[in-house]
C-alpha cells in the first residue's frame, strides 16, 4: 500500500436499540458487493458492544468513492437502522480533495497525511 494514494473511510455505527442483530446479519451483503471491487485494500467490520465499525481502505479517492457509489442502496439499509456516530476519512490531501465535494453533505472528518512508511 502507498499511503500516498491509499484512502481509508472510518464509519462508526450504533444500531438503533434491538437493532444490532439485523445490523449483523446485513453485513455479509456490504462484504460480497465490496469483494467485486478492484480498488479495495481491505474491507471488515468489528463490533464492540453495541458500536459496529467498518474497517476499509481503497486506492485514491476514486477508489473510494466508487465503493461509497457500489453499497450506496446497503448503506441507506443500514441507515435506517442505526445512526452514524462518528464518519472518519484518512488520506493525502491530494486525495482527499478528490472526495470533498462528492461527500460535502455527509459530516466527514478529515484527516489529512502528514507523514507514513510505505513498504
Amino acid at each position: 500500500m502507498n499511503p500516498e494514494t491509499t484512502v481509508s473511510i472510518h464509519p462508526y455505527f450504533k444500531p438503533h436499540e434491538g437493532k444490532l442483530e439485523e445490523f449483523i446479519s446485513g453485513m455479509p451483503a456490504f462484504v460480497e458487493r465490496t469483494s467485486t471491487e478492484e480498488t479495495c485494500l481491505f474491507y471488515d467490520f468489528t463490533v464492540c458492544d453495541d458500536i459496529v465499525f467498518c474497517r476499509e481502505a481503497y486506492v485514491g479517492g476514486e477508489g473510494a468513492l466508487a465503493h461509497l457509489d457500489n453499497v450506496g442502496d446497503l448503506l441507506q439499509e443500514a441507515l435506517s437502522i442505526s445512526e452514524l456516530l462518528r464518519l472518519e476519512i484518512h488520506g493525502s490531501a491530494t486525495e482527499l480533495d478528490k472526495m470533498r465535494e462528492p461527500l460535502k453533505e455527509l459530516p466527514v472528518d478529515w484527516f489529512v497525511l502528514e507523514t507514513g512508511l510505505k513498504k
